[in-house]
This record gives structure tokens, sequence and C-alpha cells, in this order.
């Protein structure tokens, strides 16, 4: 679910990826609903390709934002409760005990609650995909590949 949800350098918010157009995207802002191109010279980055440094391997964001959503029943964070560097210290680390303490700074931990404020207020609150999601979508991406090597297939033979 967060591969469509994307961060725009320069730019507040969120925003759902809608489509594809010649050397651009179309988004939808997450706060306002509205659509905007953004085109090839900004620059995004999918909520799903984000991770959190660990003191281990790094962490996928959509497990921490799964974990705050599960510690908050889904609901929004109150912000203002976070607001010194040792409150941002102490919720991420009931969030993620074995969190990098050096590589992730108190404005990481305030650009992930309010991320998760935003998708909360979008009404998005799976941040994993289900196995039978993942399933589903390898299973059709074989399909697809597999159409592919039979068409492939059948122009060698010509």
């Amino acid at each position: 679910m967060l591969k469509k949800i994307l961060s725009i350098s320069g730019r507040p918010g969120l925003y759902k990826l809608i489509s594809y157009g010649k050397n651009m995207l179309i988004v939808e802002s997450l706060v306002d609903g509205k659509r905007m191109p953004i085109h090839a010279r900004d620059r995004v980055t999918s909520l799903g390709d984000i991770s959190i440094y660990t003191l281990e391997d790094d962490e996928p964001l959509s497990k921490v934002l799964d974990t705050i959503g599960k510690k908050n029943d889904n609901k929004a964070i109150d912000a203002e409760q976070y607001k010194t560097p040792e409150q941002l210290q102490s919720f991420i680390k009931d969030v993620l005990p074995n969190y990098d303490h050096e590589r992730v700074h108190n404005s990481d931990i305030k650009k992930i609650i309010s991320w998760y404020n935003l998708l909360v207020g979008a009404e998005i609150t799976e941040f994993v995909e289900s196995e039978e999601q993942e399933q589903d979508k390898k299973a059709e991406e074989d399909a697809n590949n597999e159409g592919k090597n039979v068409q492939t297939d059948k122009k060698a033979e010509k």
C-alpha cells in the first residue's frame, strides 16, 4: 500500500500516485485532494522504499508505521506531546527499541509522526501488506512474466 504514497522534496505533506504521464507523475495530495503533475526534475520517494536504521538490519517504514498504529489503535498521535528531544527519543524507543541512536535524528522521528498522522487522516491504516495480498501480487507477476515468455518464444520460432 505504501508503494503508491509519495514524499516529494520541497513540497509539504504526502501524495498518492494516480497516474503516469510523459516525463511526469500525476499525484493527489492526501491533505486537500488536489491533483498536480510532478516532473522528472522533482525528487520523489515512495514510502514503501524508506526504512529506519536499527542496530541490526534496517526496519521498513511500513512495519514501523504498523507498530505505531497498533499502539495507538490506528488513531492520530498528538504531536504536541513530543516536542523535546527526550520525548521524541522515548517515542521511537517504544516503537522500535533497537533503532540506531546515532543515525536516526529527531527530525526523522518528527517526520514519522507527521506522516503517520497524515496517513491516518486520509484513512490509510493498512501499512503492511498481508501475506494473501503479497501472494496475489506474486501470482499476478508470475502470470504476466509467463505471458511475456510465451510471446518471446513465438517470436523466436518465426
